[in-house]
């Protein structure tokens, strides 16, 4: 059945502060009438009867239309304003969070109200008539006429001169009951500072009208509650407002019914307190909160009703993130087979909670298990939502990344080129996840060699970004960086210079000089100059990053150590080693510091420093080096034995150039040796390609063997 429209209501626009309701007498039989008409429509909603409930509550309609002269279009026109169609984000967002199947606490005077004519009016009883249509619309599912319904309603209740000041405390009970009732409706349409506006109100009538002592008071924690749940869930989170007004309405409660009393509101708060926690990373304290929370619902529901089971869940994503992964699973199990059982195998929850399991086994690299999850997870998601939802796509990209992981790079280009179609779909065409996705399908294309698929995937990309942000946007910036990148592995010097360019100047605008993005943008400006063997402009972009990293990160940290690592080199290029072997030893102290004196990069730069010497003919300061990478090769906890016998075939070349033959015939044995463990041959050793004349000239003790 349709609610019940309410046609008969269309004469002048009533504004509800200014404008006034006009009444006839009032009757002792037509308000008895409309007692007994209210009274069995209520006790029809109550039954579930919402066809008899519709038709009887009309009844009562009628017959208040004919003592009050009530406008309908003013009210009507401010619903549809209110309940205006959201963006498709906006709706999706309020759909993330605004669940009915999981109790936050908001769902409050939802039940249909009685008229008992010896404490009632004409007014207030026309008004709670009002108040049952609401709810029955509600059950109903036409919100907008609930919310017709609720507001007409208010409008009789906020006006002192027509209810008389009967009852003044039931009277405050009925406007926040009504206020409750709006707000709901306003917060599930994601109209947040409406519904903070029109909760606030209900706050401040529930403070003015009810002593603390009182019963009421509960009404005031309800309020407070519903408040901390909007701030919660505003686009920007308060989470210092929602966790003080969660505090203040535990607070109440439990003034009301005593600090050791055990109810579902009160286990609810505990829960949106644990949120909140959550939230701020404070997991320790979230799952205190959801500890004694999921206690309290276990003693009050059982074991297997979903408020236990979104508690469970919440505990389990808490434990999840603190990386406590094995107790998250036995909760996530347990919320799996509460929801199997209470929302069917396809749901949407079931999906999410087969996503979460299949995270626990990706980060535990267990591969198989996890692809196992996510591949159902999304059949779920599908039978639940349909094949084009943004939960599927965001199952896609997990699942794209876990094929990246295990190097099929095959099967996670095809994964996240159905996650593409599915955003595609779903989200605004200049939704950042599709540029995500397809710059994760750029880089699957790059490392597959296919070079000219991953700069066009990133083009698309940009041109996303282009449209969406400003053109100095950093993000823009990143994405013009990746395409650079993809330009000088292609060897394309000239146009990576250009792109290169650009993200500098776009950095420098959004940052300033003296910033690390701007720092990495100049290292990388200098190995294309370099390339392009412009090596004074490639020393200056070096020497400008430098500069800025040890201002930023002080002399000490790896970053810097790369840059130095890249001036000496390009000196040591151009044959200037005197230049290069300083810059070689401040690389070599900072990666010591920062790496430790084993590490593979120490053992490289002893290497190159070595063959600057070799190179200068200092050849003790040659074998010192090498000798000193051997032994760190030596000592590595995995024997590497091609590293280890090029490493003496370091040594056996510095014992060639020397004319040491007997060292170099020990130590060409020893690189024998290792070859032949790793299942090589000797010839794979190498002798220096030395010009042995030219080497005379300058060693005289090598002129023999030469």
């Amino acid at each position: 059945m349709t609610c019940p429209q309410h046609s008969a209501f269309d004469s002048t626009i009533i504004n509800m502060e200014t404008e006034p309701i006009t009444m006839v007498k009032e009757t002792p039989t037509l308000l008895e009438s409309l007692a007994r008409l209210n009274n069995l429509g209520m006790r029809s909603l109550e039954s579930g009867d919402l066809s008899s409930a519709g038709q009887v509550l009309a009844q009562a309609l009628e017959k208040s239309n004919s003592v009050m002269f009530l406008s309908d279009l003013h009210v009507r026109s401010v619903a549809q304003s209110t309940l205006a169609k959201c963006s498709n984000d906006t709706k999706r967002a309020s759909y993330l969070y605004q669940r009915d199947d999981y109790d936050e606490g908001m769902a409050t005077f939802t039940e249909p109200m009685a008229i008992f004519p010896e404490l009632s009016s004409v007014p207030t009883g026309m008004a709670t008539v009002l108040f049952n249509l609401g709810q029955l619309c509600l059950r109903l599912g036409d919100e907008q006429e609930a919310y017709v319904s609720f507001l007409r309603a208010l409008m009789i209740a906020s006006d002192s001169s027509i209810t008389g000041g009967k009852n003044s405390g039931d009277n405050a009970h009925f406007l926040v009951a009504l206020l409750h009732n709006i707000g709901h409706i306003q917060y599930r349409n994601a109209k947040y500072e409406d519904a903070i506006q029109t909760y606030t109100r209900a706050l401040a009538v529930g403070r003015q009208a009810f002593a603390r002592s009182t019963h009421h008071m509960l009404a005031v924690s309800s309020t407070l509650n519903c408040l901390g749940v909007i701030h919660f869930h505003l686009p920007k989170v308060d989470t210092q407002r929602a966790l003080a007004l969660y505090h203040e309405a535990l607070s109440v409660r439990r003034s009301v019914l005593g600090q050791d009393a055990e109810t579902v509101e009160i286990s609810t708060i505990l829960n949106n307190i644990g949120r909140v926690y959550y939230m701020k990373l404070e997991y320790d304290s979230a799952l205190k909160l959801y500890s004694e929370s999921l206690t309290m619902r276990r003693n009050l529901l059982g074991d297997n009703h979903l408020d236990v089971a979104a508690t469970v869940y919440n505990a389990g994503q808490t434990l999840h993130q603190r990386g406590d992964l094995d107790q998250a699973m036995e909760l996530y199990r347990e919320f799996l087979r509460i929801a199997k059982n209470k929302l069917g195998r396809e749901h949407r929850d079931v999906a999410i909670m087969l996503k979460c399991m299949a995270q626990i086994h990706h980060e535990k690299k267990e591969y198989e298990q996890a692809s196992a999850l996510y591949e159902e997870a999304i059949k779920v998601a599908k039978a639940a939502l349909g094949a084009q939802h943004p939960e599927i796509a965001t199952v896609l990209n997990k699942l794209g990344n876990l094929k990246y992981e295990s190097n099929d790079l095959d099967g996670a280009l095809k994964v996240y080129e159905e996650g593409l179609q599915v955003e595609r779909a779903v989200l605004d065409a200049a939704h950042p996840n599709i540029v995500v996705t397809l710059t994760n399908i750029s880089q699957i294309h790059k490392l597959k060699g296919d070079f000219h698929s991953a700069l066009k995937a990133y083009q698309q990309a940009i041109a996303i970004q282009r449209r969406s942000l400003s053109q100095d946007h950093p993000n823009i910036a990143a994405s013009l960086s990746s395409i650079a990148l993809l330009h000088y592995q292609t060897h394309n010097y000239t146009k990576a210079l250009e792109v290169y360019q650009e993200v500098l100047r776009i950095r420098r605008d959004a940052y300033g000089d003296d910033n690390l993005e701007v720092a990495a943008t100049l290292n990388s400006l200098g190995l294309v100059l370099f390339k392009l063997q412009l090596r004074d402009l490639s020393l200056q972009s070096f020497h400008e990053s430098l500069r800025i990293r040890h201002k930023m990160l002080g002399k000490d940290h790896h970053d810097c150590a790369v840059i130095l690592y890249n001036i000496a080199t390009i000196h040591l290029e151009f044959n200037d080693d005197e230049e290069a072997l300083p810059y070689y030893r401040e690389t070599l102290r900072v990666e010591k510091l920062c790496l430790g004196p084993n590490h593979s990069d120490v053992v490289l730069t002893m290497q190159q420093l070595a063959q600057v010497h070799q190179q200068r003919g200092e050849l003790e300061q040659a074998l010192k080096y090498f000798q000193q990478a051997l032994e760190v090769q030596m000592e590595a906890e995995q024997t590497n034995h091609v590293n280890i016998a090029k490493g003496y075939n370091f040594i056996g070349n510095v014992y060639l150039q020397w004319g040491k033959t007997s060292e170099l015939m020990e130590t060409l044995a020893h690189a024998s040796r290792h070859l032949r463990a790793a299942g090589k041959t000797e010839d794979d050793l190498s002798l220096s390609g030395y010009n042995f004349y030219g080497l005379s000239k300058l060693h005289p003790e090598c002129a023999p063997l030469a």
